[in-house]
């Protein structure tokens, strides 16, 4: 617990963007004595099962990036589309799941943050997940780190929260007060059969960019204000399972729920229980059809 405590406290004081801005540029230098060495070391150390990705040769990446947001081969995660199903879209654990009671979510044993810090402050969307479910899962170095759709869904809109960079690790999640409406995030809302759906990534130190498929790069550039793009015209939809972002270095991703859809929880998931990409996370009854419509805004649309 002392341990713990004094990390967080570390974290607090250290340079976070700074650090975040370097390995973003050591991640993507090519010098291939470095890249290899650096690539061939992260396999060992955390037990990489390369047999599962699109190239399986650790020197055929050009950059340790390219390597760490590899493909997986085609198969390797089956994906069901049953319709009503909430699929997990990452490989990782289940850090919390459940119901966002008065406008709060669990972070940790003893810890909560808001809704409403969590979505920026805007009041709208706040109250299109109010009383709704939520489940945080973390991905750890070793995961796969590419994110993919839990269902099908067509975009509305995007928000660039900016903010911190705290570790999202065990202890870190334990320590750290709101830390999830703190760090940096990118926010996308989808309009679904079963109404509303948030997918939020969240930033972490060493987390040097995160990428959707339809933008590129939304992080770097940082700055203090909130950024949002009303997404509706742009006709962006995407199927269950697709691809719809990235971590260029690992982190999380949260998922918001409306209050009517009804969740059921399946019974495989439970606290610090693994997830697979496409794995079926919950079971939801179709929403009323003007239920839950995410609110949208006349702000600059990506070009």
């Amino acid at each position: 617990m002392i341990r713990a405590r004094l990390f967080a406290a570390l974290m607090t004081v250290l340079p976070q963007h700074g650090l975040s801005r370097l390995v973003h540029r050591l991640a993507r230098w090519r010098w291939r004595p470095w890249k290899n060495a650096l690539i061939r070391g992260f396999i060992k150390a955390y037990h990489i099962n390369m047999g599962e990705a699109v190239s399986t040769e650790p020197d055929s990446y050009a950059s340790f990036n390219a390597f760490f947001t590899r493909a997986l081969a085609p198969g390797k995660r089956p994906i069901k589309t049953d319709l009503g199903t909430i699929l997990s879209p990452v490989d990782g654990a289940v850090s919390q799941f459940g119901t966002i009671e008065s406008g709060r979510l669990i972070q940790a044993k003893g810890r909560h943050y808001t809704l409403d810090a969590l979505l920026g402050g805007d009041p709208s969307l706040t109250a299109a997940f109010t009383e709704g479910r939520f489940a945080t899962l973390y991905l750890s170095p070793r995961d796969y780190h590419r994110v993919h759709m839990p269902c099908a869904g067509t975009l509305q809109r995007m928000l660039h929260v900016p903010g911190r960079l705290f570790g999202v690790s065990t202890p870190l999640v334990a320590q750290v007060p709101r830390l999830y409406a703190r760090n940096e995030r990118v926010i996308s809302l989808f309009e679904t059969d079963a109404g509303p759906l948030a997918v939020i990534l969240v930033g972490a130190i060493g987390v040097g960019s995160i990428e959707t498929v339809w933008a590129g790069e939304v992080t770097p550039p940082r700055g203090q204000r909130i950024r949002s793009w009303d997404m509706r015209n742009q006709a962006i939809e995407l199927a269950a399972g697709e691809e719809m972002g990235r971590f260029n270095l690992g982190s999380s991703v949260i998922l918001l729920l409306p209050p009517d859809a009804n969740v059921t929880w399946h019974e495989t998931i439970a606290l610090e229980a693994p997830v697979r990409l496409g794995q079926p996370m919950a079971e939801l009854a179709d929403a009323e059809a003007d239920s839950g419509a995410i609110p949208g805004e006349s702000h600059d649309g990506l070009e």
